[in-house]
């Protein structure tokens, strides 16, 4: 069976993703990596663990080996630099799924009347999340972009509404175990929101 790579595994959501997928029935392979997983994962028959830098091409190719589907949850200014490398070596082996987080804002989408400090136009630490978003919808992946804001790990995982690219958001908050949950989804169903990309928040318009 071919392997999930989960790039960004040893971050606050990658370490939630992963004990999510590890306590499913299916008991689907895995690649966990990060610049330092193995100081945070062991390695059985079903998990692999690799120390890789995604800005490194070569790094990410070792990674991705024998693997169908990508999840990235990595973040920071490097992420453009990461979301190219991903499109290519993927594209270059032949494997097509790919969830990837960004952040809501990216589309300038928060409305003004929820506080709209966290969108692109307004914080500059979101052009590394449009830029590396712009690089994904303009691949040939079967992509789904998801678009949290910022995370919670108290709250309610049924607390959340999506939205779509082109519509406005409903929040800039967003509970953990619902991106987790949808996350794990996508990665079930690659035909789920095939290239698109969803916004998940808490709706903060009936606050």
């Amino acid at each position: 069976m071919k392997r999930t790579l989960i790039l960004g595994a040893s971050g606050m959501l990658g370490q939630a993703i992963v004990k999510k997928m590890h306590s499913l029935s299916d008991n689907r392979p895995l690649v966990l990596a990060s610049r330092h997983a193995k100081e945070h994962f062991l390695e059985n028959a079903d998990c692999r663990v690799v120390n890789c830098d995604a800005t490194d091409a070569s790094s990410l190719r070792t990674a991705m080996a024998d693997c169908d589907t990508v999840f990235c949850a990595v973040s920071g200014e490097d992420l453009p630099i990461v979301a190219k490398n991903i499109i290519a070596e993927m594209e270059g082996n032949g494997i097509s799924r790919l969830v990837f987080m960004g952040a809501v804002g990216i589309y300038n989408e928060i409305p003004v009347e929820l506080d709209d400090e966290d969108n692109v136009r307004n914080n500059a630490e979101q052009i590394p999340n449009r830029d590396a978003v712009e690089a994904i919808e303009a691949s040939n992946l079967n992509y789904t972009v998801i678009r949290p804001g910022y995370l919670m790990t108290e709250g309610d995982a049924s607390d959340f509404v999506l939205t779509f690219k082109g519509e406005q958001a409903k929040g800039y908050e967003t509970t953990l175990s619902s991106v987790v949950n949808l996350a794990v989804e996508l990665l079930d169903n690659p035909g789920l929101y095939s290239r698109m990309s969803v916004s998940i928040t808490k709706d903060m318009t009936t606050e």
